[in-house]
């Protein structure tokens, strides 16, 4: 696959890995080890890998032809971003070990709280940490709605994404999941030809938000 080409998918195909990640832990009531619990985190993290491409691709977009100012945004929330990706993704690790070394659901809170009383794991990986992942998308994409290189719904859909599964619970991690894919996958293509777009837009050429 061409680089430009794995750029533009991960804008679809990291939205629909999490989406699948919440369909598929609806079919696990018990949250416990085994198959569901399994493929279900192999998704969460393939969908937050590519996430990590998303970020690179918005920062991208937000940066290249800008001024100073712009560059440092978007590299200041790319890096926030990417943190959150490596926090989510270490997360997510964790989970299929803990699974994968666990006879039941009681095996696995044992594990869990054993992890949890490591000094800093908590925030760097539970809490703090993956809330930068929401801060720099986030910040990326009103960046790039407040520089008119989108339309100015699309940090609402982010929003929206985050609010259902903060309030709902993982639960609704399907629909947030949809709402990220509607607000991501059509700007994969301005991301993967960053430098032609942008070009055009300092030559004097107007292009119409997406």
């Amino acid at each position: 696959m061409k680089n430009t080409t794995w750029r533009q998918a991960a804008f679809t195909t990291g939205p629909l890995c999490m989406t699948a990640y919440g369909l598929i832990r609806l079919t696990d009531p018990g949250h416990g080890p085994g198959p569901a619990w399994s493929l279900g985190h192999l998704a969460l993290l393939a969908g937050v890998l590519l996430f990590g491409q998303v970020m690179l691709g918005l920062r991208r977009t937000a940066a290249t032809g800008r001024g100073r100012a712009s560059r440092a945004f978007a590299g200041a929330g790319a890096t926030l971003g990417l943190l959150g990706v490596a926090a989510v993704t270490a997360q997510t690790v964790i989970d299929l070990l803990v699974g994968y070394a666990s006879v039941d659901r009681a095996t696995m809170d044992v594990l869990f709280e054993r992890i949890h009383s490591w000094p800093g794991v908590t925030p760097a990986v539970y809490t703090v940490g993956p809330l930068l992942f929401y801060v720099g998308l986030l910040l990326l994409v009103a960046q790039l709605a407040a520089l008119r290189a989108i339309a100015a719904w699309r940090p609402l859909a982010i929003v929206a994404g985050v609010a259902v599964t903060a309030v709902g619970g993982l639960d609704l991690m399907p629909l947030s999941g949809l709402l990220f894919l509607l607000a991501l996958a059509p700007l994969g293509k301005n991301a993967a030809a960053a430098r032609p777009v942008l070009s055009s837009v300092t030559s004097g050429i107007s292009r119409p938000a997406v």
